[in-house]
């Protein structure tokens, strides 16, 4: 197992920080996945992890090993690691064997002892029965296995994994989630698994650390994330949360209904309501009033978009058993939320240390 450490990492490519004076420590064992929109820079840190790429600034340690520093840089291949990337890969003209034995070669195992390890790595992704198959005769899925199976035939520390599920339809990425997982705890290596979609991290990560314009917002739990956001992008990123402008004092909000007291980082002064839809309902006694402005069906509900009165422009999804026609007012009833400060909201996390 692998403890992954970083100190003030940056780099830079031109005028644009891909990864700005980022900061963290991940214990051994963890599942650890790094979320963020598009261009955020979480693929770049990746990549900073493998030594494919070096930083301009900081210090990065795999395993109490200082991987690189402004003195040091081990090369991707000396630093005990798999990769999985998004498009696997794979060498068309080996078999599944074949491929996984490659990285044995390279290292230079033995013919005996590469051979058991290839058997044992198919057996724990499930693929012994096709081992004599090319990569143009397997499914996305299967693909997906020999790539994740390649890496663990190496038994690193450490498996960093590229956005792994892009390619997949969305039931094979369930049923790969899965296999992750249970990967995960049979081998107890470290994993470092790279998404912009919140709903895998959720799935399989002990520990998410969000990202935003290179900086790390936050670094938590999955459970944290949604309870207990540390920035207002966190609260608006995660579980398609919505902010409004509110002003406590006493640790009560004050709203144009009433008030309300609810958890969270302010007790007096402006602040954010981070409220997501499970913590809405209609009710014509709610502390809120608003109109709806549009509805839509998921998952067997109607999510109503409503624009709360005296609140600003932010529209809620509320969730309802019955459709609500677009204009109507309705009240909203709040059960659960989290304040944070309006001003000096700036990122929390980014020096951050995590638990097992």
């Amino acid at each position: 197992m692998a403890k992954i450490a970083l100190s003030d990492v940056t780099l830079r490519f031109g005028a644009t920080a891909a990864v700005d004076g980022v900061s963290f420590t991940i214990p051994s064992g963890a599942f650890f996945a790094l979320l963020g929109p598009s261009g955020c820079g979480k693929t770049t840190l990746l990549r900073l992890l493998a030594g494919l790429e070096k930083p301009d600034a900081g210090r990065i340690a795999i395993g109490g090993r200082t991987v690189v520093d402004d003195t040091t840089f081990v090369d991707p291949g000396a630093r005990g690691l798999g990769m999985v990337f998004q498009s696997y890969a794979l060498w068309p003209h080996m078999t599944v064997a074949g491929n996984i034995a490659f990285g044995l070669k390279m290292h230079r195992v033995p013919s005996a002892d590469r051979a058991r390890r290839v058997a044992e790595a198919l057996e724990v992704v499930g693929l012994s029965h096709l081992a004599s198959r090319k990569p143009h005769e397997l499914s996305g899925g299967q693909r997906q296995r020999v790539a994740l199976a390649r890496s663990l035939a190496v038994r690193p520390a450490l498996i960093l994994l590229d956005e792994p599920l892009a390619n997949l339809d969305a039931h094979l990425r369930q049923s790969m989630l899965a296999e992750f997982r249970r990967i995960h705890a049979e081998t107890r290596a470290t994993f470092v698994f790279v998404t912009h979609d919140q709903n895998e991290a959720m799935a399989v990560a002990t520990h998410v650390g969000v990202m935003n314009a290179g900086r790390l917002e936050q670094i938590d739990t999955p459970e944290a994330l949604f309870d207990r956001p540390a920035t207002p992008m966190v609260a608006r990123f995660v579980g398609h949360g919505r902010t409004l402008p509110v002003h406590v004092s006493d640790g009560a909000v004050h709203l144009p209904r009433g008030t309300i007291r609810l958890p969270g980082d302010v007790s007096d002064g402006a602040a954010w309501l981070c409220l997501r839809p499970r913590d809405l309902s209609v009710s014509a006694d709610g502390p809120l009033t608003g109109r709806v402005v549009d509805r839509r069906m998921e998952n067997g509900m109607f999510i109503l978009s409503v624009l709360p009165e005296g609140l600003g422009d932010t529209l809620l999804d509320v969730p309802h058993t019955t459709s609500v026609p677009s204009g109507t007012l309705v009240g909203l009833q709040i059960r659960s939320g989290w304040l944070l400060p309006r001003e000096g909201g700036a990122a929390a996390s980014m020096a951050a240390t995590v638990s097992a």
